[in-house]
């Protein structure tokens, strides 16, 4: 590749601008310079896309592994073709072509830019490990499989103009391919592992900071998000604007924006307003002050935009203005603000521990380093952030992850550095953004895809279970509030719980409650009525560890898209003790897919919540519909008693007073590890909450059990008991 020799000059050895030349640059010279370089990048891929240049024979490499070289030949030329297929869709867009086509065009141009990992054609895909392995060899097969996965973000930052990442991608393929050039023309030989490893570690390690400014940036500055903007310009009207995100397009996302478009107003405008009136009671529940904030957080997902344009009218009047992240498959960014169908969820599954590839105490400071660094440089910004309002949705098609042998997989050592991360990085942000000052709301509405387990599969039978959705997102809190309060009467006297399952569940447990000091003052468990999580139907309370022990086991449940079979967890003293499923075949699988999926790589977690739903409606709804597997953890956790593992619901935000309708105060916002964060901070939190539901047909006794050993049933075989809870079985019936 040559360079031209104004470009040449501002360059180092590595081909990075030299800083000196970039801080001498203004805005319109770094785009010039950076359009330069994607133009010499694509034309060096095309060549490369043409080239022939390993011949058909298998070599071997310094560490005694065979490859075969028509499989990098195959791999290069895939890749290849596949960037300048980006570059060719990038040409498109800047040509205005989302205009200028019919939904069936960008369909199809959506669908060929993913056509490599949809699951029809992922089985020879380089993109999984497996096929990777076994034509590109074990050691460099993981690399490349890496390369490919990086490469695809290529996608989103095509449609939301983000020059810079896309240039920096199309540089480190052709400087891969350099390296596998080089050593072919030094010895008809392939690179070794280690010098792979090290191009795409420092890719790594160099581009965290400008990435991580970019994260904190769209999160906290108005206008930096790309997904916000595409939001902010969409016409719901035009289906085609739907493509504008760049994110993979199905059926789902058209359909849902085909059915929202033809709701009327009122219904659109309850939708919102229950969101957004949710998050503002968020605040004014807690005493904190929603007027000192200026931006929140928007997650949704694509095709529910007609609702979040008024959403977004609803915030502004509160002063608020929207803010969101970009997604991408890169390893540098997460889930972003505007998600859609994933278009191969193995292939993401295959791809969780990428970062195991780097992950080293230096790699670990470096990201701590520039993640504060970018939280100072938008410090202002930061204090005034409010927190996400979020769109969950559910009813996507089952997922039963594969684990494969060759995908790879954190070692103990790198879990250790993983959480030490994730824990110091959420400890840097809660200096910026103060816990005690924000706040969250979440509501949640199913996708068409839900038809499939729906009683039949008309649009006309998911218009009337969206409808029974709404009817729960909007039942009248004030009832639910006056039998909660009597729920949280008896509860108050008590000692400890027990719950016990039935039909097969084998949950027994004993849960340690605190002690109230003043009960006319003071009371133990939280009355929810629908404000921060939408619908309303929970008590909950931070139990006392000690004390806590038994059984917790659910025949089936859905935690975050990914489904447990037979899940069990022991604890003792508050404590996981043990754990298991029956997903897998090997006992070691089902215990690594817990621990990296509901114990996120701890090693325990304590139990965090312990509370009771009382939403039968919604318990009845899905019942009559055949949905209870599908139901998100927001509704499912107020279909029964349920268990949370890790932080307790008033994590870093223990010391802001929280009282009950009735004016008593809830005391049990602690427990033993998150008092800690006045002794040893580090250990007092594990930045994780996973809500574990025991349905109402499962659950044979939940009875609070006061000091002198009194008994007083509150639920027993699926029905409550109490006093003054019946209003809550006639649903059942």
């Amino acid at each position: 590749m040559k360079e031209s020799a104004a470009m040449e000059q501002n360059l180092d050895r590595n081909g990075e601008l030299k800083t000196e030349a970039l801080d001498e640059m203004n805005e319109e010279q770094e785009t010039d310079l950076l359009k330069e370089r994607y133009e010499l990048a694509i034309a060096r891929i095309a060549q490369i896309a043409e080239e022939g240049q390993f011949e058909e024979e298998v070599m071997e490499t310094d560490e005694s592994q065979t490859g075969r070289m028509d499989g990098f030949n195959r791999y290069f030329r895939t890749m290849a073709d596949f960037l300048l297929l980006v570059d060719d869709n990038k040409r498109f867009l800047e040509d205005g072509g989302l205009k200028k086509v019919t939904v069936e065009e960008l369909k199809a141009r959506n669908h060929s830019l993913y056509k490599d990992i949809l699951p029809e054609n992922y089985k020879t895909s380089f993109g999984n490990p497996a096929y990777a392995a076994l034509h590109l060899g074990e050691e460099l097969g993981k690399y490349l499989c890496f390369l490919h996965r990086e490469l695809f973000s290529m996608i989103a930052f095509c449609y939301t103009g983000k020059l810079e990442e896309q240039v920096i991608r199309l540089e480190l393929f052709v400087e891969v391919y350099g390296a596998f050039a080089a050593a072919w023309e030094e010895g008809k030989n392939v690179p070794k592992a280690e010098e792979l490893r090290g191009i795409l570690y420092w890719f790594v390690s160099d581009y965290s900071d400008v990435t991580t400014c970019n994260q904190v940036e769209q999160m906290t500055v108005p206008g930096k998000s790309a997904s916000i903007g595409v939001l902010g310009a969409l016409d719901f009207e035009d289906p085609r604007s739907i493509f504008a995100y760049g994110a993979y397009i199905s059926e789902n996302e058209l359909e849902a924006a085909r059915f929202l478009s033809k709701l009327p107003q009122e219904t659109i405008d309850l939708m919102a307003d229950t969101y957004t009136e949710g998050y503002r009671i968020g605040f004014e529940l807690t005493g904190k002050d929603l007027s000192k904030k200026n931006t929140a957080e928007l997650i949704y997902p694509i095709g529910f935009e007609r609702m979040m344009k008024k959403a977004v009218q609803n915030l502004k009047k509160l002063g608020l203005s929207p803010v969101g992240r970009d997604q991408s498959f890169s390893i540098f960014y997460g889930n972003g603000s505007a998600y859609g169908t994933d278009p191969n969820r193995q292939y993401r599954f295959d791809h969780k521990d990428d970062i195991a590839l780097f992950l080293d105490r230096a790699l670990v400071e470096r990201r701590v380093e520039v993640f504060q660094t970018a939280f100072e440089q938008c410090k202002k910004e930061a204090s005034l952030y409010a927190g996400p309002a979020v769109v969950e949705t559910f009813g996507e098609k089952d997922f039963d992850p594969v684990n494969k042998p060759e995908a790879v997989k954190m070692t103990e050592a790198q879990n250790e550095l993983w959480v030490d991360l994730r824990m110091r990085r959420r400890q840097l942000q809660s200096r910026y953004i103060l816990e005690e000052e924000r706040s969250f709301t979440i509501i949640a509405f199913p996708v068409p895809e839900i038809r499939s387990v729906l009683p039949d599969d008309s649009m006309e039978t998911y218009g009337r279970f969206f409808e029974e959705i709404i009817r729960i997102n909007t039942l009248p809190y004030r009832t639910y509030r006056d039998i909660q309060a009597t729920i949280i009467e008896a509860l108050n006297k008590a000692d400890h719980c027990i719950v016990k399952g039935m039909n097969g569940n084998r949950t027994d447990l004993q849960v340690n409650l605190y002690k109230l000091k003043d009960p006319e003052k003071e009371t133990i468990f939280e009355n929810c009525v629908a404000d921060v999580n939408i619908p309303v139907g929970e008590v909950f309370t931070s139990p006392v560890l000690k004390g806590t022990n038994g059984l917790l086991h659910v025949s089936r449940v859905f935690l975050e898209g990914l489904e447990y079979r037979d899940l069990s967890i022991r604890f003792e003293d508050g404590m996981i003790k043990e754990y298991n499923c029956s997903n897998f075949e090997t006992e070691q699988e089902n215990l690594d897919f817990i621990r990296e999926n509901i114990l996120f790589r701890h090693k325990t977690l304590p139990m965090g919540e312990f509370a009771i739903g009382t939403n039968t409606t919604a318990y009845t709804v899905a019942r009559k519909y055949g949905v209870q597997a599908k139901l998100p953890i927001l509704i499912a956790e107020k279909t029964g008693p349920h268990f949370a593992v890790g932080d307790t619901c008033y994590s870093q935000a223990e010391e802001v007073k929280v009282y009950n309708p009735d004016g008593k105060e809830i005391v049990a916002r602690d427990n033993e590890v998150s008092i800690l964060r006045k002794t040893d901070p580090a250990k007092a939190y594990f930045n994780c909450h996973t809500d574990i539901t025991i349905p109402y047909e499962e659950l044979g006794e939940l009875s609070a059990v006061t000091g002198e050993g009194e008994k007083i049933p509150i639920i027993l075989e699926g029905k409550f008991v109490l006093p003054g809870t019946e209003e809550l079985n006639r649903p059942l019936e």
